[in-house]
């Protein structure tokens, strides 16, 4: 009986050298994920840069006379960091239609405010303040 009951677990593949093979392949497979957990926690978290920037738009106002708008935004960022932020003024159909990248000086204040106007080449119904980043 045991000579047949071999023979079944050979032929369906579940031998010693399967299992031992099955085990060795799930500790290379763990330890793969255990190694890119690792590298992407250094990544993100200890190679990430030092100053955090965020900005809100806190208003605007299109003037269609002019072809411009007014972007009014709330910058907060480490004091002594010098940024470089792009506002945007998007059409009805939220298609960018004027676009400018201004570039804002390093202060002791920790959070600032700041408008900017931004020419447009077809009628505007918003403008924003898109990304901003440190120098």
């Amino acid at each position: 009986m045991t000579d047949q009951a071999s023979r079944l677990q050979e032929r369906y593949g579940r031998t010693p050298e399967r299992a031992q093979r099955d085990r060795r392949m799930l500790w290379v497979f763990g330890g793969a994920v255990a190694l890119v957990f690792v590298a992407w926690v250094v990544w993100a978290g200890l190679l990430s840069p030092g100053a955090e920037i965020d900005s809100r738009t806190t208003g605007y106002s299109v003037d269609e006379s002019a072809n411009e708008v007014e972007v009014r935004w709330q910058l907060t960022v480490e004091p002594g960091t010098p940024v470089q932020c792009a506002v945007q003024a998007l059409s009805e159909s939220k298609n960018i239609v004027g676009w400018k990248i201004v570039d804002i000086p390093a202060s002791d204040r920790h959070v600032r405010a700041f408008s900017e106007t931004v020419r447009v080449m077809q009628p505007a119904t918003t403008g924003l303040i898109h990304h901003c980043w440190s120098q």
